[in-house]
């Protein structure tokens, strides 16, 4: 199986953020968990962290034949880029949208988010646990 994981705007500030309540966690150590969580299981990823929406949006669409399933953590751009969200429900890939806990949120919640669909499942709690529970969704 064949994952991408894209990581939208300001997440490489994630132990910035997660200081805030005295945590630890960064996106190298998010990254981390995640790799080491399909570690046993016949799973390829392909990562891609950005800010920029037209290197979102080639990411997506380059790789959207190798993929068998899509996770993203869309920031900001869950509640303002259409054209992501266009091309999430173009792909038509499984996807897995990730919004963290408030003490990790970069502001928003399933509730602001544009990107949904027939194929798109929503998660929300603590980065890490988060992140294997869409994770976990994708692959079984």
């Amino acid at each position: 199986m064949n994952i991408l994981i894209l990581q939208g705007p300001n997440l490489n500030l994630l132990g910035l953020k997660s200081s805030e309540s005295n945590k630890s966690l960064t996106l190298d150590k998010l990254n981390k968990a995640i790799r080491k969580h399909v570690h046993q299981k016949d799973v390829s990823l392909k990562f891609l962290q950005t800010h920029k929406q037209f290197q979102a949006i080639n990411f997506l669409q380059r790789n959207r034949s190798w993929a068998d399933g899509l996770m993203i953590i869309p920031t900001s751009w869950a509640k303002y880029d259409w054209s992501i969200a266009e091309s999430i429900q173009l792909i038509n890939l499984p996807t897995a949208v990730i919004y963290f806990a408030p003490s990790f949120s970069f502001g928003t919640q399933k509730s602001d988010s544009i990107i949904n669909g027939e194929n798109v499942q929503s998660f929300n709690g603590l980065p890490i646990e988060t992140c294997l529970s869409g994770l976990d969704h994708l692959i079984n």
